[in-house]
């Protein structure tokens, strides 16, 4: 595996939208996150592929709210990466709590973050219906609730 370097995104940069879009489709939803959160991309080089947004919620809880790999560098390892990058950002920020929410569809997503540390706490039924305009589907499958997984830090 290449090594993976990881930085910052300046508010002044152009965000990798093709890859924010990847893990939400909601230009809206985005364009709040990159608003109120800290955007990290991952390079190979020069070339960005993946990517994860931190957003503070409450006091001392912070939430993972994007991550993406580009579709050709997944299943190597740079998920885990990015996530326990986020991790220790989150720790170094001063957060004692980590959260995260994926669909209920996104079968290797949720088998990634229980890989990692986070565990189940609940889950937003309709989640999915509520807020997106389209049906999302993952896996064959309607995505439609929202599994909320949590990690104290």
């Amino acid at each position: 595996m290449e090594n993976l370097e990881i930085k910052l995104l300046d508010k002044t940069a152009t965000p990798p939208y093709d890859l924010l879009t990847l893990a939400d489709p909601s230009e809206e939803a985005v364009a709040y996150y990159l608003d109120r959160g800290y955007c990290y991309v991952g390079y190979l080089g020069q070339t960005a592929i993946g990517e994860y947004v931190l957003l503070p919620t409450r006091p001392f809880t912070i939430e993972l709210v994007n991550l993406a790999v580009d579709e050709a560098y997944q299943n190597k390892g740079y998920g885990k990466k990015l996530i326990a990058h986020a991790i220790g950002i989150a720790k170094e920020k001063g957060f004692h709590v980590l959260e995260v929410g994926t669909g209920n569809a996104g079968i290797g997503q949720l088998a990634l973050y229980q890989k990692c540390g986070f565990t189940i706490t609940s889950v937003d039924i309709d989640f999915f219906r509520k807020h997106y305009s389209e049906p999302i589907y993952e896996n064959g499958i309607e995505c439609r609730h929202m599994v909320r997984l949590t990690m104290d830090l």
